[in-house]
């Protein structure tokens, strides 16, 4: 039993690779092995208050093990307790990562880690050294379940009142689990519209996806170091991107939206409307929780939200898209260029040259996955190009918001956004992969010019 378990996850007890094991190819068994089991078990009778179909249990399973949030089929009203559990479990598993669980799986069997395993492993994490790489695996799930068991706590002291202690912790156990692995699942139909005037609620899901946007690399440095001018390059990097673009999108939301009778402008008060307008800032970037009519939005804020779904949060974290640390290295390459200076730099420190160009590599990547999705289900869906737009980057970014798109799919535009879907939480890891461990060319070329621009 142990060998096919460990040939999955392509390690030996010896510490060395399995003949023939591409590990990019495992990931993606593996994330559609998990998809196909979820499919199965949503497919049960006592799964579903009424049945689905296979496509509709397929999309939900892919939906929640990329962490996404799209859905064809209300969660709260037409899956059973045994069905929401597995929906559940499937946005754990996929929140943390299955490499992760597979590093941790085998090290906590006692083997060892061979060297391109370890390479593996320590890109996942994004850690600098092999050896920090083990320590970081147990990390991580350690710091998701103390951030989940918090967010629980947090969660019941506002739902146990409302709605009686086993149904107000049973929802405060399962925003807490959607919530920090960014999934934006919700009980109810119209996902967190009923509570967008409620600042406990509101701020304890966002708090939980912020966190687990940010990751655990982030947070370790901060409860460890405690003083801004002892933290890494990278940890500041993040932080101060992540306060700009929340604080950014929360100024644009309440900008175009203040007067729209459908969002905004029919909240009484000014604090409901700035909570608002926070919550739907800031939730673009992986979270896929809503507190206003996303259909309802202006044409100005959906577009924002293109780029900043797009974007997606921080490395090793719960959140997808193209990562804040592209998005930073690509703004910080063009000042440099613009300035004359050759060299990209954060903090009077310089990027090598092969970190731009995987910055580079993964932005194209996404760009051009998101521009095939587009075109694609342009052809398949007969729709708005703005909600087309809107419903593909936020498959991408495994974000989950829609205009309204979702239900009106079809067979074939349901397995475009499940594949999109898929190549949004995978790509980061396979790519980061081949750039780790691929052979680096010693040829150099003779210099050429080449106009551009």
């Amino acid at each position: 039993m142990k060998v096919h378990f460990l040939d999955l996850v392509s390690y030996r007890k010896h510490g060395e690779p399995a003949k023939g094991i591409n590990p990019p190819r495992l990931l993606l068994e593996a994330f559609l092995v998990l998809i196909a089991l979820g499919a199965c078990l949503l497919k049960l009778p006592f799964a579903t208050v009424e049945p689905v179909t296979w496509m509709e249990a397929a999309f939900t399973a892919t939906s929640a093990v990329t962490v996404t949030g799209l859905v064809v089929v209300d969660t709260g009203s037409q899956y059973t307790l045994f069905g929401q559990l597995v929906i559940l479990a499937l946005i754990q598993l996929g929140g943390l990562g299955l490499m992760t669980f597979a590093v941790l799986t085998a090290l906590a069997l006692g083997f060892k880690l061979g060297l391109r395993q370890q390479l593996v492993a320590q890109e996942a994490v994004n850690e600098i050294s092999l050896q920090t790489a083990r320590r970081a695996s147990g990390s991580i799930a350690l710091f998701a379940l103390v951030a989940e068991a918090v967010g629980i706590l947090l969660l019941a002291l506002f739902f146990v009142p409302e709605l009686g202690f086993w149904d107000g912790v049973y929802h405060a156990v399962f925003y807490a689990i959607s919530a920090f692995n960014n999934a934006g699942f919700a009980l109810s139909a119209d996902s967190l519209i009923d509570y967008v005037s409620h600042p406990g609620i509101t701020l304890a899901i966002t708090g939980l996806f912020i966190v687990g946007g940010l990751g655990y690399i982030v947070i370790m440095e901060l409860m460890d170091k405690r003083r801004w001018s002892s933290l890494s390059v990278y940890a500041k990097v993040i932080l101060l991107a992540t306060l700009f673009l929340n604080l950014a999108a929360t100024g644009a939301v309440l900008l175009f939206e203040f007067g729209n009778p459908a969002t905004l402008g029919a909240l009484d008060s000014f604090g409901d409307k700035l909570l608002a307008a926070w919550f739907q800032g800031v939730t673009p970037r992986t979270a896929g929780f809503n507190t206003l009519d996303i259909g309802a939005l202006t044409a100005a804020t959906s577009v924002m939200m293109l780029l900043l779904m797009f974007i997606g949060g921080a490395p090793n974290s719960t959140s997808s898209g193209i990562k804040i640390s592209t998005f930073v290295i690509m703004l910080a390459a063009t000042r440099s260029f613009l300035r004359g200076n050759l060299n990209v730099t954060f903090f009077r420190r310089s990027l090598s040259s092969e970190t731009v160009l995987k910055a580079l590599a993964t932005a194209t990547i996404g760009m051009a996955v998101v521009f095939l999705g587009g075109l694609s289900l342009s052809a398949l869906v007969e729709d708005e190009f703005l909600d087309i737009a809107f419903e593909v980057v936020s498959a991408f970014g495994t974000v989950g918001l829609s205009r309204g798109t979702t239900g009106e799919l079809g067979t074939a535009g349901q397995l475009v956004i499940m594949a999109v879907m898929l190549i949004g939480r995978l790509g980061p890891l396979t790519l980061g992969y081949t750039l780790t461990v691929r052979r680096k060319s010693r040829v150099r070329y003779a210099q050429t010019e080449f106009p551009v621009g």
